[in-house]
C-alpha cells in the first residue's frame, strides 16, 4: 500500500472516531493535545485501525503513538 493511501485512510478513521473534519487533520497533529481525544477514544480509534486495516496491533504500543504520521508509520510496520 503506497504511503499516500495509507495516510488518507488513517485519517479517514481520525475523523470518524473523533466525529471531525478529514480536512482539519494535519500530519503531525497529536490525538491528544491537537484533535481532543480522551482516553476511551485512543482505545476506539486502535479498535477502528485494527478494522481498517485488518491487522491485531499491540494494544500497549499503539498507544504511545500520538501523532497522525506516527499512526501511519506503526501501521505501515503492522501490514
Amino acid at each position: 500500500m503506497e504511503h499516500e493511501e495509507l495516510k488518507s485512510r488513517v485519517k479517514k478513521v481520525v475523523a470518524r472516531v473523533l466525529k471531525t473534519e478529514q480536512s482539519e487533520i494535519d500530519d503531525d497533529a497529536n490525538f491528544i493535545f491537537d484533535l481532543g481525544a480522551d482516553s476511551m477514544q485512543s482505545m476506539l480509534l486502535i479498535a477502528a485501525f485494527e478494522e481498517e486495516f485488518d491487522i491485531e496491533l499491540d494494544a500497549e504500543k499503539a498507544q504511545e503513538v500520538q501523532t497522525i504520521s506516527g499512526a501511519v508509520e506503526f501501521i505501515a510496520a503492522n501490514l
